[in-house]
């Protein structure tokens, strides 16, 4: 169902279509998560340290390929709010092919480099050939996270949030029946895990682009849209590179702090593992709140709806801090009993840091709520280097931080969980100033 989001009441607009992505982002967050507690609860310690890792690895490398299909999604919407159906076409086109030659492209290297990499994240030797084996598996079927991705923005771009949804859906269902099979009946430890996890991308992949394919005809291509443009070409490299970069470098700041908390051994790398799976899924809402919140922007900007885009801004940031505020509350609270789900109530060490971390970030959830509107304003109005920049501050001060103060005994790894908040707090008040002096006279 396309949903045009230029009209009809602001508020209800956009929590009808962002409701659906967070839902969907909820079951996205399934795939790792049935891996971590399955792994957690039944391999061990050192699994589930493995597994933590590569997923954060997993989601830097990922990430380039989710950004350049946001970027992508920010034309098609821009193009689709101001009526014009022959760019979108052209626009799809020529994103499709490009993220697709990136994405095999990043399959070699990985494949070629696993590695290097390994040995640049100071992966421990009693996890390393875990880490490895599940690596490789799931890097096997990124394909799979090409497609879904690629044709979940496209859908999205239309006002469609609804049936990325359902595939979703059913790929979590397939991924936690398969996770308990490999795991637990055919005894396949972490490699089974990342085979459920493919298999699982692989339904909502395949499936979501037979949907686009057969049940949007609005969305089709015909021959005359099979051009290589080069006004074309230029503005989805520039939209969707500059984005990539800020997804990128958002992910490439939390590898170099897992490096880090590698050096401080298995306790503090499991601790991680599952605190940040709490966290990520404590304020994926208020992310995919901010995804749906650039889709509103980008419609209304190519229909020059400025009024509209200042007042939806508002709105948007009262609706962010109330969620993020309510969640601190219930992660601060519950810190001890959430640690538990993942591991087992003799790994004191461990759930007394996956506490701590809770406890630090958990009371600044309102600032990467912030954070996450100003990179869906500035990609929306056609700033995305602006939500890189801002990127930049939030990871730069994070690491930096990190890096310094860490290695201090006096110090240690709280420095790590502090460097975190300060980063998003830091960016807020970059990104609110540049508002307030750039853009809000701008759509005045």
């Amino acid at each position: 169902m396309e949903r045009n989001l230029t009209e009809g009441g602001i508020l209800k607009t956009m929590l009808l279509f962002s409701l659906p992505m967070i839902a969907g982002n909820l079951l996205q967050q399934v795939y790792n998560l049935a891996d971590t507690v399955i792994v957690g609860r039944y391999i061990g310690a050192d699994a589930l340290a493995a597994v933590g890792s590569a997923y954060t690895l997993m989601t830097f490398l990922t990430s380039v390929i989710i950004g350049l299909c946001m970027g992508s999604g920010a034309v098609f919407s821009i193009a689709f709010g101001a009526g014009n159906e022959d760019e979108m076409k052209e626009s799809i086109w020529v994103s499709f092919c490009f993220i697709a030659a990136v994405t095999i492209l990043i399959n070699i290297l990985v494949f070629a480099g696993t590695d290097f990499i390994l040995k640049a994240l100071r992966v421990p030797p009693e996890i390393y050939e875990l880490m490895r084996v599940y690596v490789r598996v799931i890097f096997a079927g990124i394909g799979f996270t090409f497609l879904y991705n690629y044709f979940a923005c496209l859908l999205r771009a239309v006002g469609n949030s609804v049936a990325p949804l359902y595939f979703l859906a059913v790929s979590s269902i397939v991924n936690i029946v398969l996770d308990l099979w490999f795991v637990l009946s055919l005894g396949r430890g972490v490699r089974g895990a990342a085979e459920a996890t493919v298999i699982a991308q692989g339904f909502a992949g395949i499936g979501i682009m037979i949907y686009t394919i057969v049940k949007v005809p609005s969305l089709r291509l015909s021959r005359e849209h099979l051009k290589w443009k080069k006004k074309v070409m230029k503005r989805i490299v520039q939209y969707s590179v500059l984005t990539c970069l800020q997804q990128s470098v958002m992910n490439f700041g939390i590898l170099m702090i897992q490096g880090l908390v590698n050096s401080f051994g298995t306790v503090v790398m499991a601790a991680f593992a599952a605190a940040v799976k709490i966290d990520t899924l404590a304020y994926m809402p208020a992310q995919e709140f901010g995804n749906a919140f650039s889709m509103f922007i980008a419609q209304n900007y190519g229909a020059k709806e400025y009024g509209r885009i200042r007042k939806g801004t508002k709105m948007a940031v009262m609706v962010s801090v109330a969620f993020c505020i309510c969640i601190s509350l219930f992660v601060c609270l519950f810190a001890e009993p959430l640690m538990r789900i993942f591991i087992e109530a003799g790994e004191g060490a461990i759930i007394a840091e996956g506490v701590r971390y809770l406890r630090i970030e958990g009371a600044f959830y309102w600032g990467i709520g912030c954070l996450f509107l100003l990179y869906g304003l500035y990609r929306g109005i056609e700033r995305p280097g602006m939500s890189l920049v801002l990127t930049i501050i939030s990871l730069g001060t994070r690491v930096a931080l990190a890096y310094l103060l860490a290695p201090n005994p006096a110090f240690g790894v709280n420095a790590i969980w502090w460097a975190i908040p300060i980063g998003w707090l830091l960016a807020d008040l970059t990104g609110y100033s540049y508002y307030r002096k750039k853009i809000s006279l701008y759509m005045s």
